[in-house]
């Protein structure tokens, strides 16, 4: 709003071309050499963060690969847990027979049953002398003698059984304790 000619310019006219002519100072486009700064910096904002999704995404295939080979060491433990109890009805229909062909028949049957576990890494757990609570479940305590010191095992209830290198199922038995 300028003044045209024959009118003077009020004092109100000049302060606006004033304001106007700062206001198109301040809009001044940025110089070459600070758009360059700015697309470098937005670019090496995206570099940094493209070698971070690369880094998490070697991250979770190589999680990924561990965990498949896991699933694949392990993916007979079910199976194996359940398998146990059959295994146990043998060996007490086994103790409970009398000698014969039939007792042979469930023997052979259990010998079978045990080395196809054996061969999937099915082990029995070794009760030793002493009380091992990793690879044990004390059921019941008695008092501690000469024969049996504290923390010994005296008595077998359930044997216990490994799959691979993980608890199937613990030995379950009676340890002295003082």
């Amino acid at each position: 709003m300028g003044a045209t000619p024959g009118q003077s310019m009020s004092e109100d006219d000049s302060t606006e071309e004033a304001t106007e002519e700062v206001v198109e100072e301040e809009e001044i486009e940025p110089t070459v050499e600070e758009k360059l700064a700015e697309a470098i910096a937005r670019a090496e904002k995206a570099e940094a963060e493209i070698t971070y999704k690369e880094a998490d995404i070697i991250n979770i295939r190589k999680r990924n690969a561990t965990d498949r080979a896991e699933l694949m060491k392990f993916a007979g433990f079910n199976l194996s847990g359940r398998i146990l109890p059959v295994l146990d009805s043998l060996e007490k229909a086994l103790e409970s027979a009398e000698e014969g062909p039939l007792t042979d028949g469930v023997r052979l049957t259990r010998d079978n049953l045990v080395e196809a576990l054996q061969s999937e890494g099915v082990t029995p757990i070794e009760v030793s002398g002493q009380f091992d609570p990793n690879t044990m479940e004390a059921l019941t305590t008695l008092p501690a003698s000469e024969e049996h010191p504290d923390g010994s095992v005296i008595e077998t209830l359930e044997s216990g059984w490994m799959y691979k290198d993980r608890v199937l199922r613990p030995a379950r038995v009676v340890v002295s304790k003082e």
